[in-house]
């Protein structure tokens, strides 16, 4: 079991910034991957960015040079940089921690970017 809190959302202007933040607890020593997703209203979860347990990283082609995927592993907390916000990156962001056999979704954090 492993639990997941995510906390940074909030309002923020075009070209703002905003950090979340994504606290592990439980059997975090069985994580293979965290990672972060969104979804807007009427549009499918997408993958934002992934981290895996050793390090590697990946971000979506639309937040490339916008937002990067980091952690801190004597806190066991994910984060999220989100720069140049646009109002397309308007969504309710989850994070999310892969292992065998399935895959732990925090509650979401809304993000919202207006023009």
């Amino acid at each position: 079991q492993v639990q997941l809190v995510e906390s940074g959302g909030g309002l923020v202007q075009a070209g703002g910034s905003l950090r979340l933040s994504c606290a592990a607890s439980g059997s975090i020593f069985s994580i293979n991957a965290m990672g972060w997703y969104r979804q807007a209203p009427g549009k499918q979860r997408e993958l934002v960015a992934r981290i895996t347990s050793g390090g590697t990283t990946t971000h979506a082609d639309s937040v490339k040079g916008r937002f990067t995927i980091s952690r801190d592993n004597a806190k066991d907390t994910v984060y999220l940089q989100m720069n140049s916000l646009k109002p397309e990156d308007t969504a309710v962001y989850y994070c999310a921690a892969s292992m065998i056999p399935r895959t732990y979704w925090g509650q979401g954090t809304q993000v919202t970017v207006s023009s």
